[in-house]
């Protein structure tokens, strides 16, 4: 009974009613113990007439009290538990009737003898004693006497009733006033007297943070303490967990800034309270004041930046399938939106127009209609806040652009809501168009005029839809905006001919009327008409002549797609996606318009309309067009995803992967073309993934890991090893337990088992190399592969029927070794066999892989064993041959397999011969002159700020024209039979070449040479000759800045190279970035130095001012359209 907290009993036993009329149970026991106590107390009228002159004996008090306790005890033994309550707390209620001093002390008296000698329980009676209603501090005498009692055997509870105890007398004391008079000193001493007793650690009475825990539920940091008394014991306890608080908070919490998209978005570290904005602290210890004040700023920092819809989400744990109105982030919403007002008000309109501003407000509706769209903000109740935050203030400049961030709302809702939801905004128009003139039609040639006419639009739309719910608005359109509805009626009844791309009309008018089917289909036609083509015309595309498309090429420019609303993008992206899937299905010979694809990828970056967007793309378009077995239009979307889409959502990529996977397994993707495509973007994906993603990404599928694995090729199977050494070197989990991604391991090496060289396998993780160790492959002997190749070759010269031979290299199973017969034949001589040509087509792209990382591994025995300088020229001049000339291998495969080879070269070859392997691509790369002018040419012709084009298919063309490149053996065939002719339907190709394709390769290929020291110089000859590539690099900083953080170690004493490696990185961008805008002017001047100048200690203010950089970009907002711009298009 001790141990079990007895309160809420006690506070039940307290309301069992009494009936006097009638004794019943409680009544019987209340009487009883009335009747024991009263015969402790019982005097005679002597001592009655006396009572202040009579001496009483020791012995006789003594023995008066043995006898009721004797009394007491055998009454008590045949009590129940809820019975023992109620008797105490009658007994606790007959003392505080007790007028005599004397008598209660000896009530008191009796209550301790019968704790001491175990017949009561002391929290039982602790907790009667202060859960007593006569309790009250004005009682001097018995208040001093029950907390006397409680501190003499609170030494005899245990640790849990001590909390309990301790918590009902705090809430005792909080009748005690923070004024008293002297008289009540003594009481306030008694409580003080029993709290410290609680209190002192060395007592060891209960858990020093139990004591705590209750001290901060009831005095928190915005209540007071209780009298200063106990104030000061109770503030001192808790200040001495001050410093536990520092350990288990964040140090200067409220001033961090989160990166976002890098600073674990998923995680628990910027979490806030929904309710409050405030941190959800652990535990009630005594945090920083600064944590419990609402973090208002934190969340606007993150509202304001792009891409961050996600991060709020998991900030303040909302949830898409739960509709849940979050009325701090519509408050946050809001202020942000005048926060924009304020902006505009003093920006420089002149400076301004279509620039930062318009991207801001560009910016507030993708992020407006996404937290309206999923009901986490209530858009009437925006606009009435907006409405009471902005009466009074002469806030007019930024009115057009609220304007427009509100269209892009109602343009596309309110079609599916009630014209009360939104009648709301004609409060604000009264507000902030208070003219009686018409307003002036705006400059049409200018994007900015689209944000003009937003009022317009609204009001149409709004006309429109009572229009449909056979009722009218309740006041006649505007005065104000007259002139310009009049302009919009005019422009339509032009027609198609008045409508020139020139300007912004159309947009205008899409914008306007997209809830109306009667006048949308005019100027949305024009809009599709100029990306689709009438057909008449057509384009050539890379390839062979019959690869043609549709005639436009010069896509919807970047600032026409912004200035459309929400609603007009999502018809105009719907009305591509149709289209091309009605293509898909009539399989036409016409290849999509150039136009056409480009603009659906520009249009693929809004967020805001990702549902048909990007998410369509991935789950309703890539599936329609495989099940219609369009592989040109597929070719064509991997190419977007691979080189025009730069900021897609992590689980959509690896959504992509696990397409690509399965599509590299139906046998009608077996053609060279597509699985060259095909294997080239599932490396991109796999090699970009960002660190902080991996895991969170590869974790989904750990109950089917061979979704995102390959079943066939080993080079995307290692990249991924090598994608998740880093992620987990890079995020800090190296030293965690690598268990998680055992099982993926595991598939992984059933699917393709390799084993990796010792210079690499150092380099990666612990868990990752325990695993690479503990699950070894056994691997052909070199000399075998050798003599294999001898045996292959000897059977080639002697077979005569050339179906049998065909027949022998291609049947399932053979050895994949025909790729080094082909070289040993144009080793002997430059004659080849009409029937190698038909070897290679039937051998097909899918297990051509497999030949070709055979091939690697036999060039490095060759040319490992191969003695001379002429030799090896002869052996790079065939090399050379095989790729631009007759057609076998295109660069990137060979060099990626070169990289990741079989089973001997650079895994299993260490020393000497891992350089020769370095030593070969090294030659490929640099010796022959194909490659690099190809890069020389490409990086001189082309920039990567695509988005700002609208000539690059005249450029990609040109590239091609000058450069063919051939995917179907075309040159062997010529050899062999004197015809280049294919039999092969060439795919279209919009945006791809070798140099693009090159570039993830080329990302391994640096990691490889840095693994091995001896090959450093050769390192810095390839930057120095092809890093230019990094110019069209997605991720070029964050590619440098894992390089160096990952082999940190390799390059601490090397200098010279991780100069020269940043130097190439960043230097390939210096056409199209200002100076500065990636390294500091320091650092410039360092690059710059002589080679053999590599010392270089920075001082203290270098430092400062490098923190300080970091704080300006971490502050930055909408200060530089193109680099607000470039932020959507790329790294």
């Amino acid at each position: 009974m001790a141990g079990s907290s007895l309160s809420g009993v006690v506070m039940s036993a307290q309301t069992v009613p009494m009936d006097t009329s009638q004794p019943g149970p409680v009544a019987q026991l209340e009487n009883q113990v009335t009747k024991i106590l009263e015969d402790a107390l019982v005097t005679d009228a002597i001592e009655e007439v006396f009572a202040g002159f009579i001496v009483h004996s020791e012995e006789a008090e003594q023995r008066k009290m043995m006898s009721a306790l004797d009394e007491f005890k055998r009454f008590w033994q045949g009590l129940s538990q809820d019975n023992q309550i109620l008797v105490l707390q009658h007994y606790v209620k007959f003392v505080h009737m007790q007028k005599s001093s004397r008598r209660g002390r000896f009530l008191f008296d009796m209550l301790y003898i019968a704790i001491e000698n175990q017949i009561l329980p002391p929290r039982l009676v602790c907790e009667c004693l202060l859960l007593s209603d006569e309790l009250h501090y004005l009682s001097a005498d018995k208040w001093n006497q029950s907390f006397s009692l409680i501190h003499r055997v609170i030494d005899r509870v245990d640790y849990k009733g001590c909390r309990d105890l301790f918590k009902i007398a705090l809430e005792k004391v909080q009748i005690i006033p923070t004024t008293v008079t002297a008289s009540s000193l003594r009481q306030l001493e008694m409580v003080t007297k029993l709290m410290t007793a609680l209190l002192n650690r060395d007592n060891c009475l209960m858990p020093a943070y139990f004591a705590v825990n209750e001290i901060r539920k009831l005095y928190s940091e915005d209540k007071s303490l209780p009298h200063w008394s106990l104030g000061n014991l109770l503030s001192e306890f808790v200040d001495t967990f001050r410093t536990t608080a520092h350990m288990v908070s964040i140090s200067g919490r409220p001033q961090l800034l989160p990166v976002v998209g890098h600073s674990g978005a998923t995680g628990n570290a910027w979490k806030l309270d929904p309710a409050t904005l405030r941190f959800p602290l652990k535990g009630l210890l005594p945090y920083d004041k600064e944590l419990f004040e609402p973090q208002t700023g934190l969340l606007r920092y993150v509202l304001e930046q792009p891409y961050s819809r996600d991060m709020v989400c998991n900030m303040l744990g909302l949830n898409k399938q739960h509709k849940q109105r979050c009325e701090v982030l519509e408050e946050q919403l809001v202020d942000l939106i005048v926060i924009a007002m304020e902006r505009s008000e003093h920006a420089d309109t002149a400076v301004d127009d279509g620039g930062a501003s318009q991207l801001l407000w560009q910016h507030l509706s993708s992020q407006l209609i996404f937290f309206v769209l999923f009901q986490f903000a209530s858009f009437p109740h925006m606009v009435l806040s907006l409405h009471e935050k902005l009466v009074g203030r002469s806030l007019r400049k930024g009115r057009d652009h609220l304007m427009w961030v509100l269209l892009q709302f109602i343009s596309g809702s309110i079609q599916k809501n009630p014209l009360s939801d939104f009648l709301p905004v004609m409060k604000l128009y009264d507000l902030l168009y208070p003219e009686k003139e018409s307003i002036q039609v705006p400059d049409i040639n200018k994007p900015q005029s689209t944000h003009a006419f937003a009022m317009t639009c609204i009001w149409i739309h709004l006309n429109k839809k009572a229009q449909n719910e056979d009722s009218k608005l309740q006041r006649p359109i505007p005065q104000a905006l007259k002139s310009q509805l009049e302009f919009l009626q005019q422009s339509l009844r032009g027609g198609a001919k008045n409508l020139p791309m020139s300007d912004y009309r159309i947009a205008v008018l899409c914008n306007a009327y997209s809830t109306n089917t009667e006048f949308f289909g005019l100027p949305m036609g024009v809009l599709v008409e100029t990306i689709y083509g009438s057909g008449k015309t057509t384009t050539p595309l890379p390839g062979p002549g019959s690869v043609v498309a549709s005639g436009p090429t010069a896509p919807l420019p970047m600032n026409l797609l912004d200035s459309l609303t929400v609603h007009a993008k999502m018809s105009l992206i719907h009305s591509i996606v149709t289209r091309v899937i009605k293509l898909a299905q009539t399989k036409s010979n016409l290849a999509l318009a150039p136009a056409l694809v480009e603009t659906y990828s520009r249009l693929l970056v809004y967020m805001e309309i990702e549902s048909l967007g990007i998410k369509g793309f991935i789950s309703q378009l890539l599936p329609n067009v495989f099940k219609s077995h369009a592989w040109g239009i597929l070719h064509t979307l991997l190419e977007m995803f691979s080189y025009r889409l730069h900021h897609i959502q992590p689980h959509y990529r690896v959504q992509l992967l696990s397409h690509l996977h399965s599509l590299a397994a139906v046998p009608q993707t077996n053609q060279n073309q597509l699985h060259l495509c095909v294997e080239s973007t599932a490396l991109r994906l796999i090699t970009g993934l960002g660190s902080a993603e991996v895991q969170p990404q590869l974790s989904r599928f750990l109950n089917d890991p061979k979704q995102i694995l390959s079943v066939e090729s080993e080079e995307l199977n290692r990249a991924l090893v090598l994608t998740l050494a880093r992620a987990m070197h890079v995020t800090g989990s190296e030293t965690l337990s690598g268990n998680w991604c055992k099982d993926i391991l595991t598939t992984l090496m059933a699917n393709t088992p390799h084993n990796w060289a010792t210079h690499t396998l150092t380099c990666f993780p612990p868990a990752l190399q325990q695993f690479f160790k503990q699950n070894p492959v056994q691997v052909e002997n070199r000399l075998n592969l050798k003599k294999n190749v001898e045996d292959e070759f000897r059977k080639w010269k002697s077979m005569t029927n050339e179906n049998e031979t065909v027949q022998h290299f291609t049947i399932q199973g053979a050895p994949p070794l025909f790729l080094c017969l082909l070289w040993k034949m144009l080793l002997e001589s430059d004659r080849i066999s009409p029937v190698a040509v038909r070897i290679m087509e039937r051998i097909g792209a899918r297990s051509l892989t497999s030949h070709i990382r055979t091939f690697a591994d036999f060039l490095v025995y060759e040319f490992s064993t191969s003695v001379g300088g002429q030799h090896v020229n002869r052996c790079i001049e065939i090399l050379n041959d095989m790729i631009w000339k007759y057609n076998i291998v295109t660069l990137d495969r060979l060099i990626l397999a070169l990289a990741f080879p079989s089973f001997q070269a650079m895994r299993s070859h260490e020393g000497n011969e891992a350089q020769v392997c370095f030593f070969i691509i090294q030659l490929l790369l640099l010796k022959p002159s194909e490659f690099r002018n190809r890069v020389n040419d490409f990086v001189k012709e082309n920039s990567p700020e695509h988005w700002l084009q609208t000539d690059w298919h005249s450029r990609h063309m040109n590239f091609h024209r000058r450069h063919p490149e051939q995917f179907y053996f075309e040159g062997l065939q010529e050899l062999a039979s004197g015809s280049r002719t294919s039999a092969q339907a060439y795919l279209p190709i919009y945006f791809g070449n070798v140099c693009l394709r090159f570039l993830p390769v080329f990302d391994i290929v640096i990691h490889r040479f840095l693994e091995l020291p001896p090959v450093s110089k050769s390192l810095e000859t390839l930057l120095d000759h092809l890093g230019g590539l990094y110019k069209f690099h997605d991720r070029p900083v964050t590619y440098l800045y894992n390089t160096l953080h990952y082999y940190e170690k390799r390059l601490r004493d090397r200098p010279a190279l991780k100069r020269k490696l940043v130097a190439a990185v960043i230097g390939a961008l210096k056409d199209i970035r200002q100076p500065g805008w990636c390294l500091s002017e320091s650092y410039l001047k360092f690059i710059t130095r002589p080679v053999d100048e590599i010392s270089w200690v920075p001082d203290d203010t270098y430092y400062c001012k490098l923190i300080g950089r970091l704080v300006d970009n971490i502050l930055y907002t909408y200060t530089s359209s193109q680099n607000r711009l470039k932020c959507r298009m790329c790294s």
